[in-house]
């Protein structure tokens, strides 16, 4: 009966195998394997998946460069296969996963599963296939006589504002490093993504004077100056709306602001003395950010802060950066897309609502497109997957790239 499962599966993986031998899909899986092996939550360190990368690369003759985060538990891994080219091609993921507590799994998220054509595991799409497609054709890539350098970018914190990539691209600036054309392996079916909004979020901080309720004058409630930030938020989508480009792609075509947490206070008739808000916009265009930004600092300066300190001069207005994610615009002129739908028959690109880090790559110069396998319905979600075709169509466009090179 087992003779006749194994037999079942293969037939039914070599059904999807159209441009991939069946060797590549079972060398791919193994690297797959290995990476969600490595438990790299956000929270956690990655340095493990990291060295593994690092080490695999530099045996098929990369030079390979690891930038870690300021207190050395996470690190971003940058190789180059080729030496130095004006025209290299960067290949891009983050290694850090979601959190899986408070999930009911089937399977353990951190072992590779396969049932039918699918393959389960925690980041087997969002983003450890693509990598391990990638890892898989760079020894195919390390054996060609390449005119033009292939360069390989694996960061941290991406699923918490695109931490490693922005320091990455610190890095990448100060030594000169501007591949021309970066492909972000992000979930898409494989579709050629151009385009998607930025996302920014922040939390709000608000320390007022303590008091009794029935005494508000003498009290500074930071919770009702929370009500008053939140509620010019809301305001200014009004406002948003109004700014869209006429041009715009987007669903909704403008930037969009939420307010999505308040905490604060401990009791009905206690004046809250301390009250911390949650919010995010998701710009369309850079003009925006700016607009949103300065906005808001400039009621806080000239409305709210000087308000509170008129009762309290301990009073407190700061807000926190959670993350700041550059949105990537679609553009008339985008040679990274136009090769990425010549690879792959498409006859057009699409937008996305979330965010990547194609937008950060994007501001070193570089043309960018966001195009990999999976589905990002599957995403941070419990019995997260990737399937066979998926992998296989993965592999096919990571073969054709070689055209490229």
């Amino acid at each position: 009966k087992m003779d006749l499962l194994k037999q079942s599966v293969t037939l039914k993986e070599s059904y999807f195998l159209k441009d991939s031998s069946l060797e590549h899909i079972t060398k791919t899986k193994e690297l797959l394997q290995k990476l969600i092996s490595y438990p790299t939550i956000s929270a956690d360190s990655n340095l493990d998946l990291i060295q593994f990368i690092a080490n695999y690369l530099e045996d098929l003759g990369a030079k390979v460069y690891i930038d870690q985060n300021e207190d050395g538990k996470k690190a971003n891994l940058f190789g180059t296969l080729g030496g130095k080219s004006a025209n290299s091609i960067l290949l891009s993921g983050h290694t850090d996963v979601v959190p899986v507590s408070e999930q009911k799994w089937d399977t353990d998220p951190f072992n590779l599963t396969q049932k039918d054509d699918k393959l389960f595991g925690r980041g087997a799409c969002d983003m450890k296939g693509f990598i391990a497609a990638v890892l898989y054709k760079a020894k195919e890539y390390a054996e060609l006589d390449l005119k033009t350098s292939v360069c390989f970018a694996f960061t941290y914190d991406e699923e918490v504002g695109c931490l490693g990539a922005q320091n990455l691209a610190k890095w990448l600036d100060i030594n000169n490093i501007k591949p021309k054309i970066t492909i972000i392996g992000e979930p898409t079916m494989m579709k050629v993504i151009e385009g998607h909004k930025g996302c920014c979020e922040y939390t709000t901080h608000f320390r007022g004077k303590a008091g009794h309720g029935s005494m508000p004058e003498l009290g500074v409630n930071a919770i009702e100056y929370a009500m008053r930030f939140g509620t010019k938020l809301i305001n200014l989508t009004n406002e948003l709306k109004s700014r869209k480009p006429s041009d715009s792609k987007f669903d909704p075509p403008w930037t969009t602001i939420n307010v999505g947490q308040i905490e604060g206070g401990i009791a009905h008739n206690v004046i809250p003395e301390n009250c911390s808000l949650r919010w995010e916009f998701r710009p369309v265009q850079s003009s925006d950010y700016d607009y949103v930004k300065t906005t808001m600092e400039t009621y806080v300066a000239k409305d709210l802060f000087p308000q509170m300190q008129k009762t309290y001069k301990g009073a407190k207005i700061y807000t926190e950066v959670v993350g700041e994610v550059t949105g990537l615009e679609p553009t008339e002129i985008n040679e990274a897309r136009d090769i990425v739908l010549e690879l792959t028959g498409q006859n057009h690109a699409d937008l996305v609502s979330f965010g990547t880090e194609a937008g950060i790559y994007n501001s070193l110069g570089s043309s960018v497109v966001v195009c990999g396998p999976g589905s990002i319905e599957q995403a941070h979600k419990p019995n997260e997957f990737i399937s066979l075709q998926q992998v296989n169509a993965c592999l096919s466009f990571l073969e054709r790239l070689k055209e490229k090179m």
